[in-house]
């Protein structure tokens, strides 16, 4: 089962500590990682790719719970294919983060009294450089710390060299194909960072605002409409009604006084309006809200801009200069003077628009943007997941993929920024418009100037699978490891990053998908499966577990609870229950070190091996086998699972614990259990390595010589299977657990030897007399033994002299409420079955679950019996 091509197997050339210190072997090992190239991957290599390119983390950015859990996850898949012989490569990077990093940069400028106005575009930009130069790309020293194994040679940057080409090559091709075109409409507009930001960057919450009704126009031509948002009400160029609205009918066509104004408004009929809702009136406002833009449109309404920038109100004398806040209740007082209010509410809670980035409140605002048209692009990127070209995992994410890709708007892609990738877009003295691409001269000449705007960062990060790769040139890179094969990340940026990567890579890549599978993940939640929050204290810096139970307990921790799509509650016990199982692997192996474990020369055949060994053997197959399914499925909470039960309750709880009277015999029957163990321990230990990379490469080298598991081969299902064997320890397991329970229910303590007679002729279970007594504590029965307790288990009979030790009436007790419950369990169980009804309806597995739950019960009334009648009388 043992496969090491790449180095000869030694003895052991050093002893291992007695405790595991993770922060003297965390550090020194990754760097020998990197320094060795093991992370570096080869286009020019026969071998199959594999490839996952990481989610780029901001560069203002450090490594939080989110990063951690995902970081490895993707380092547990590369890092197995990597052992199976693939040529893996999982690529390194950082996004450039506009509206952030700019708003950053700004926080800073103000601590010293300056705008970006006071440098200037030029000058400010150069400063953004210089800040992510000295303090951007913290993330990438923690990734390091966490045993991120990506390759390092291939690093990008959203806005490399490289990369501003791809932007710029994707731009312009978009724009020749008209699938780019620049239109006034109405956008999301933050008045804080003073730029428009797309649909998905809107956060929406429920705030508390006022409903005002107010009446429009004079006597007969009077008319009520409502609104949360009065200020607007300065920009109405209309008022609609439906159509078929006979309260209204009679307006319809003409002009009404608009309030607090000089202006007359016409009253249009359009069937956007809903006759049930309110009044069944609805004030028009082209220029403010997307609705009315729309209706504005229909009807030739002139749009009128009554705010600037910042939200400030810029008409209308008594109102000019107010924020749009202060605006509001002046504008609503001044009605109520004019006995214009009819009714008002408040609070009236209501779902409003915030910005992602600083929670300011949106504006919709009339505006001229850049867009992306997205139909042909959306419905690329919807049928490459209908066709199966693309696997979303778990399947039942699909649904919420659908819902957004067909049923996309189309993107507004331009900010007002200066930094990020600028528009390469050309205007000239007479109206000419020019979209350079990379190999072309901009426009010179008085007059000319380059669209101030830049690229919402989702289009330069859109391009990631494949600009990261050298595209647009064909290199070796783009050819070898493209399409990737996992993109891994939160299901909360399916909209934000997942679907724009699917509309540019099947548009550049002339229709192949940018990754086979997508993985979604939950979210990291605190243990009680809130929201982690610095207000709130529950927010966790990585590195502080990091630095207190080693980076391997933090990893383990989290994909031990990485069910896929579901969010990862997580708290510190749990991290430090898993540097306890890095202990538990450490202590185990150098106990196996200190008995002969190895992996030198060839597995005896099965004939030479015990009951034991032959058990081990079949079960460690089994976890091969159960792994590889579970890794293939990214079923990372029950693989973590299944291996810790393996590691710690299989190999190190029963089986190194039976072998101890093997080890202590010495002679061939220790030599054959300690190639065994050395067998096991190898294949246990590669099998959680993607997982708990630092003490698995440490406990492995110390038991193989060999250079690094990091290239070793991944183990492989032999085949080999021994139900029997598998059958007999487990019953030997029951005896023990049996005994040792009846032993802790009289108080006995686990050291305290007690006089047995064992009767184990006839039984499988006689081979394993000597470990029975050894686990069990107990000795022989001694001239004067007398049993006074007798326990009936799997066939065998083990008799024990308590004499003067045991409550028999305490046990008498005990037994017989076990009696009860197992009575009970069989009478339920008993009447389920007779219940024909239940039989026709019940599938298959339940049914045969409650026959299980029967069968159960009737062995566990006779062994409880049996106890009984064991016991000497009280």
């Amino acid at each position: 089962m043992t496969e090491n091509a790449q180095q000869q197997p030694s003895a052991p050339d050093s002893e291992l500590p007695t405790q595991y210190a993770p922060a003297d072997v965390e550090g020194p090992l990754y760097e020998r990682w990197v320094e060795r190239g093991y992370f570096e991957a080869d286009a020019k290599s026969e071998k199959p790719p594999y490839t996952i390119v990481i989610p780029p983390p901001n560069v203002t950015g450090s490594l939080h719970l989110g990063h951690a859990f995902q970081h490895t996850l993707m380092d547990a898949l590369t890092r197995r294919k990597r052992m199976q012989g693939f040529e893996s490569l999982w690529l390194p990077g950082m996004d450039h983060a506009g509206i952030a990093t700019q708003n950053v940069v700004e926080r800073e400028l103000g601590k010293e009294g300056k705008s970006r106005h006071d440098l200037g575009r030029e000058a400010f930009v150069e400063r953004v450089w210089q800040w992510k130069d000295e303090y951007g790309g913290k993330i990438l020293g923690q990734m390091r710390r966490l045993g991120d194994g990506v390759d390092w040679t291939r690093e990008r940057f959203t806005m490399d060299e490289g990369l501003s080409q791809a932007v710029q090559t994707i731009f312009k091709r978009l724009y020749d194909d008209e699938l780019i075109y620049r239109a006034e409409r109405i956008i999301n507009w933050c008045p804080r960072c003073l730029t428009a930001i797309s649909d998905i960057e809107v956060e929406y919450q429920d705030d508390d605002g006022e409903l005002v009704s107010m009446k429009y126009g004079e006597g007969d031509d009077t008319i009520v409409v409502a609104t949360t948002r009065a200020e607007t009400m300065l920009g109405d160029t209309a008022v609609a009604v439906h159509p078929d609205d006979e309260r209204y009918k009679h307006l319809v066509g003409r002009h009404i006084k608009l309030p607090l104004t000089d202006r007359t408004i016409p009253v249009v009929a359009d069937t956007h309006v809903d006759p049930e809702f309110g009044t069944g009136a609805v004030k028009v406002t082209p220029a403010h809200d997307p609705n009315d833009f729309a209706i504005g449109q229909r009807h030739d309404l002139e749009a009128l801009t009554v705010m600037d920038e910042r939200g400030v109100i810029t008409v209308h004398g008594p109102f000019e200069g107010l924020d749009r806040f202060e605006a509001r209740s002046a504008i609503v007082a001044a009605l109520r003077a004019d006995g214009r209010i009819v009714a008002e509410k408040r609070p009236y809670v209501h779902s409003v628009g915030h910005c992602s980035r600083c929670k300011t409140t949106i504006e919709p605002r009339l505006s001229m943007q850049w867009w992306v048209k997205v139909a042909p692009l959306a419905k690329a990127a919807g049928d490459a997941v209908r066709d199966g070209r693309v696997k979303i995992h778990p399947q039942e994410m699909e649904k919420r993929y659908f819902d957004w890709v067909d049923n996309l708007h189309d993107w507004c892609i331009s900010r007002q920024l200066w930094w990020g990738h600028r528009i390469p877009v050309w205007y000239g003295p007479e109206g000419e418009v020019v979209c350079v691409g990379p190999d072309d001269e901009p426009p010179t000449g008085e007059g000319w100037t380059q669209d101030s705007d830049v690229l919402d960062t989702w289009f330069s990060s859109g391009l990631w699978p494949f600009s990261t790769l050298g595209w647009p040139e064909q290199t070796p890179d783009l050819k070898k490891f493209y399409p990737t094969d996992v993109l891994l990340t939160g299901h909360d940026i399916i909209f934000f990053w997942v679907a724009r990567m699917m509309m540019f890579g099947l548009y550049a890549m002339d229709g192949e998908v940018p990754f086979k599978t997508i993985a979604l993940t939950g979210l990291v939640r605190d243990q009680f499966g809130k929201k982690m929050s610095k207000s709130s204290g529950t927010a966790v810096d990585p590195l502080d577990w990091m630095n207190a139970y080693g980076s391997d307990a933090v990893r383990f921790t989290l994909a031990r609870g990485a069910n896929p799509g579901t969010d990862v509650p997580i708290g510190e016990s749990w991290v430090q229950a898993s540097r306890n199982f890095a202990n538990k692997i450490w202590n185990a192996t150098r106990f196996a070190l200190m008995n002969g474990a190895t992996i030198e020369g060839e597995l005896p055949p099965a004939e030479r091996l015990s009951a034991t060994d032959r058990w081990i053997l079949s079960r460690l197959n089994k976890t091969v086998s159960q792994a590889d399914a579970l890794y293939d499925d990214f079923q990372f909470a029950k693989l973590s699972d299944a291996l810790y039960h393996f590691a710690w309750d299989e190999v190190f709880d029963w089986y190194v614990e039976l072998s101890k009277t093997t080890f202590m015999a010495g002679g061939e029957p220790a030599k054959v259990s300690g190639r065994v163990l050395g067998e096991v321990l190898d294949v246990t230990l590669k099998l959680l390595h993607p997982i708990v990379p630092f003490v698995t490469e440490t406990l492995w080298t110390t038991l193989t010589g060999g250079e690094s598991i990091v290239i070793a081969d991944w183990p492989k299902d032999s085949g080999f299977r021994d139900e029997a064997a598998e059958r007999e320890i487990e019953t030997l397991q029951q005896v023990i657990t049996e005994v040792r329970r009846f032993r802790a229910d009289q108080g006995l303590q686990p050291g305290q030897r007690v006089p047995a007679r064992l009767t184990l002729d006839g039984t499988a279970l006689a081979p394993h007399e000597a470990a029975i007594r050894q686990l069990l504590r107990l000795q022989p029965e001694g001239d004067t033994f007398a049993a006074t307790a007798t326990l009936p288990v799997a066939g065998a009979t083990v008799a024990l002299d308590l004499s003067g030790t045991i409550d028999v009436a305490a046990e008498r007790k005990r037994l017989a409420k076990d009696l009860a419950a197992a009575e009970k369990e069989k009478a339920q169980a008993t009447a389920k079955l007779g219940n024909e009804a239940f039989l026709a309806k019940a599938p298959d597995n339940v049914v045969d679950k409650i026959r299980g739950r029967l069968s159960k019960a009737d062995e566990d009334i006779e062994r409880i019996k049996a106890q009984l009648d064991g016991l000497p009388q009280a």
